[in-house]
């Protein structure tokens, strides 16, 4: 996913457009991770539309980093083997996998208010967003997700037309983690299935990511 850095968002009111979308590069375990999934278990993505819930901008606030650099330095090798132990792939397999959802070349978000500020090295670019949305993504496996969407209402013409959040909730919370698409075509952006830059709080350490990720 090229990015172009954004800007922050509107808190307005979200309205539910529940599309049944079921994307065609979805894969069997789509943006799942290998969680074990139960029904009724939000996390795995199993929730009636009825517990879907308008958020706002405040449920992201905050200094965030990207994990990517800790996935390609070795620091997060021991979820891969974690993964290994539990799953159908090798710690190889894995890491390759989460290479391509971890990239990113912007390493650092900066969400204040309405207003995103993206770093990428020493360059920032900055916009103000405002709510446009969620939708509902229906994967192969019979589990679902959420995005959360915001729209550029003002700001650096570099910064995205479009940020979508996903952090396996579907209600009103504050965010410990959470994945992030990005660009000028909002349902391209919705079709994004295999890179989401994920972003924990900035103050971590990367051992505090390794524990994080362990325990999730």
């Amino acid at each position: 996913m090229k990015m172009k850095r954004p800007a922050s968002l509107g808190a307005l009111v979200i309205a539910l457009a529940a599309l049944a979308f079921t994307p065609a590069n979805a894969s069997e375990k789509s943006h799942s991770h290998d969680h074990k999934h139960e029904k009724n278990d939000v996390h795995s993505g199993y929730f009636e539309d009825d517990q879907i819930k308008p958020r706002t901008l405040a449920d992201w606030e905050g200094d965030w980093q990207s994990v990517y650099p800790y996935l390609m330095d070795g620091t997060l090798q021991p979820v891969m083997e974690h993964k290994a132990e539990h799953g159908s792939k090798s710690a190889e397999e894995y890491r390759a996998y989460y290479e391509i959802g971890y990239k990113t070349d912007v390493q650092r978000i900066v969400i204040d208010g309405d207003r995103f500020t993206f770093h990428k090295g020493d360059t920032q670019t900055s916009g103000v967003y405002e709510n446009d949305g969620l939708e509902i993504l229906n994967y192969k496996k019979g589990n679902r997700g959420v995005r959360y969407i915001f729209k550029k209402a003002s700001g650096d013409a570099d910064a995205p037309a479009y940020v979508q959040f996903s952090d396996h909730q579907i209600a009103p919370t504050k965010a410990d983690h959470y994945h992030l698409y990005w660009g000028n075509d909002r349902a391209i952006v919705l079709k994004e299935l295999t890179n989401w830059p994920t972003y924990y709080p900035s103050e971590m350490t990367g051992q505090e990511v390794l524990d994080a990720m362990l325990a999730h």
